[in-house]
């Protein structure tokens, strides 16, 4: 993982392409088990390059799935499918999406910038360079690895809780510290949409992308 990059941000057209990739790869996994099957083609360049997402699913504003991955090894168009239909159906801490649930569902789609390694001497040193509702973070300490999309300092505002339960998610003590511990943080672009949104606003709409 390496320092954070320039990265030019999605048009609103790109996100609504994203958008309708996330929900089609539901749809497909509803009707086929299987995530939807896509071309990029015909897509923007920025679509078509390497990038990493996390798809967050909601069910009456309740989490109801989040996937994602935390380095590129798919185009952005590609790795929003693949997430969005793990978001649905392989989350293990939910059962699998009912196609009853559609009528409920949002989509929250969070593209990641390239994480940046933190520099820091001490844990007082680490909470000093947390940006509340800005960073993303990612924690390593040898086979324990977690990661806090931004949007949970929505529920956790205070660093040093944060960084405590980002601790407990990787299988640590809140209160555990060792010359060892590795932190990275990154940015996301993130926007969402409820699924009858998306219908609606692709009513006549062929998602051409899909074979």
């Amino acid at each position: 993982m390496s320092s954070t990059e320039n990265r030019q941000e999605l048009t609103a057209g790109e996100q609504e392409i994203l958008l309708r990739i996330a929900y089609q790869s539901i749809r497909s996994g509803l009707e086929t088990w299987r995530p939807a099957a896509i071309s990029t083609d015909d897509c923007s360049v920025r679509l078509s390059t390497r990038g990493a997402s996390f798809v967050t699913l909601h069910a009456d504003e309740k989490l109801r799935g989040c996937i994602g991955t935390l380095e590129p090894h798919a185009s952005l168009a590609e790795d929003v499918n693949l997430n969005a239909y793990a978001a649905a159906f392989r989350d293990t801490r939910f059962q699998p999406l009912q196609a009853d649930e559609l009528a409920i569902l949002s989509l929250q789609i969070s593209v990641l910038s390239t994480p940046e390694m933190l520099d820091f001497d001490s844990e007082a040193s680490l909470l000093a360079k947390l940006r509340p509702g800005v960073d993303g973070l990612i924690l390593q300490e040898h086979a324990f690895r977690s990661t806090f999309l931004p949007s949970v300092w929505g529920s956790m505002p205070e660093p040093l809780r944060f960084l405590g339960h980002l601790k407990l998610k990787a299988g640590l003590a809140a209160d555990h510290w060792s010359a060892s511990i590795r932190v990275w943080r990154y940015t996301t672009e993130s926007f969402a949409a409820s699924v009858p949104a998306i219908r609606e606003r692709n009513r006549d709409y062929r998602l051409e992308m899909l074979k």
